[in-house]
């Protein structure tokens, strides 16, 4: 059959509508170029000491008077008024209490640990202890968003976020940040989000009480395509999310669901290897205990090993260390469950080289009072939250060991001799990783933000 020019086009308009879009295509896969993976790896401001973190949060707040910093003051009052007077605190405190825990000098250092960490004090001499960090609230929510975050009362990007996005990672097929908590922490996601932030830098999420790898990460085994075809599949779907996203340029939620997908289609490749423990050794397995927080710090091992930037292993669910009563039993139970794996890790690490240039960090959100709780008028037996004076301990990575910076009072109530902030922290934390913490900044509302906001020093003393 015949048909004139005008009668074509009247008949194929659908079609030719097609091919047009096809051609774009065509043209966007011809003459595209390689996007940029946002987490490749970055050039630091200067030399770095550590290339990667692992931090164990003890969220809820240990007592440091129980764990890292012995007050023998505290036995001589025990019972009886401070000299000084009670703080401010968020609950009634009465009388001193002293530790029902006995401190012993470990490691050539001498350094004094309670008996609650004995096996983690065998590593003394890698550790150096900061007694007299401070924060700026006694609540829970607050000082953990500052404590991951730099900001206790607005959403800004988790100190992980930041490190991936200043440094990039190491394994483009894992993700750069990954948090791990049996349960959530109080305040919960805000405690690794990447806020403003581009999405891809955010923390992923695992939940520790899954043990398979299927468990920890949904969806991570597709049975019903070949990997071929499903990365044809991925292909032709970012490409035309990058089509989609053309006229969209100010529309960042866009761009964090096509790296996700991205990132997600590569996890495939080498999450199922990465996550599986059973690829351990037996005394490996033996070293960290066939228990969640042993396979939560080995499995953290095997990340940063596999080139992860920075991963966080949260203790429990909600605040596990919030002993406002009966606190012998409560710090004794949750010691039992972390002092030995936090030991093999330091072993570990240690064994395989890699302690030199990994920065394990250890510490909750505040500390406790060195007073007894009271409820209705009487000793609970437990300690209330403390911001004042409290610990927190840095192994490897470029790390002064065998050593104690700074100081709380004689009862370990507020720090006296060369306060430390969280501000200070994170700036040290990322000088050790190359930073200078005011250059690592993004342009957010207006003006340029950064992990220290507008404070923070860097701490050199702690600092090999």
């Amino acid at each position: 059959m015949f048909f004139s020019r005008r009668e074509m086009l009247k008949q194929t308009g659908m079609g030719l509508g097609m091919l047009g879009a096809l051609s774009l295509l065509a043209g966007e896969l011809a003459g595209e170029e390689k996007a940029v993976n946002p987490l490749a790896v970055k050039s630091a401001h200067f030399r770095p000491r550590a290339k990667r973190v692992i931090h164990i949060y003890l969220n809820g707040g240990p007592s440091q008077v129980d764990t890292f910093d012995p007050k023998p003051e505290l036995t001589k009052y025990h019972g009886q008024p401070l000299p000084q007077g009670n703080l401010t605190t968020e609950r009634r405190t009465g009388h001193a209490m002293a530790s029902p825990f006995k401190f012993t000098k470990y490691g050539e250092s001498g350094l004094e640990v309670s008996e609650l960490f004995s096996k983690t004090a065998q590593h003394v001499d890698d550790i150096c202890f900061i007694r007299s960090m401070q924060a700026n609230t006694p609540n829970h929510e607050q000082s953990m968003r500052l404590m991951n975050c730099g900001d206790e009362r607005l959403s800004r990007p988790s100190m992980g976020a930041w490190l991936t996005y200043g440094l990039g990672s190491e394994n483009e097929n894992l993700p750069g940040f990954v948090t791990m908590c049996p349960g959530l922490p109080v305040a919960d996601v805000s405690n690794w989000r990447s806020s403003f932030l581009p999405g891809i830098y955010q923390g992923t999420y695992l939940d520790t009480r899954k043990t398979t790898v299927s468990e920890l990460i949904e969806d991570i085994q597709n049975a019903g395509i070949s990997a071929v075809d499903q990365r044809r599949q991925v292909s032709l779907l970012q490409r035309l999310n990058r089509l989609h996203q053309a006229s969209r340029q100010d529309t960042p939620e866009l761009e964090a669901r096509i790296q996700s997908f991205e990132l997600a289609f590569r996890m495939q490749t080498e999450a199922n290897e990465a996550f599986d423990l059973s690829r351990e050794p037996q005394h490996i397995r033996e070293l960290y205990g066939e228990t969640l927080h042993g396979r939560q710090l080995l499995l953290a091992r095997r990340l940063v090993e596999r080139g992860v930037r920075f991963v966080q292993c949260y203790h429990g669910d909600v605040q596990p260390w919030d002993s406002h009563d009966n606190l012998e039993t409560a710090h004794r139970n949750l010691a039992n469950e972390c002092d030995g794996p936090i030991a093999a890790l330091l072993t570990d690490l240690k064994q395989r080289g890699m302690l030199e240039d990994t920065l394990v960090i250890c510490g909750g959100e505040f500390g406790r009072t060195p007073s007894v709780e009271l409820s209705n008028g009487k000793p609970a037996g437990g300690r209330d939250h403390n911001h004042y004076g409290f610990t927190v301990w840095l192994a490897g990575g470029g790390v002064r060991g065998g050593t104690v910076h700074g100081a709380t009072d004689e009862f370990g109530y507020r720090a006296v001799e060369n306060p430390v902030h969280v501000h200070d922290l994170h700036a040290t934390i990322l000088h050790l990783l190359g930073m200078d913490h005011t250059r690592l900044t993004y342009r957010h509302a207006g003006r340029d933000f950064r992990l220290t906001d507008v404070f923070g020093n860097v701490v050199h003393q702690v600092i090999a």
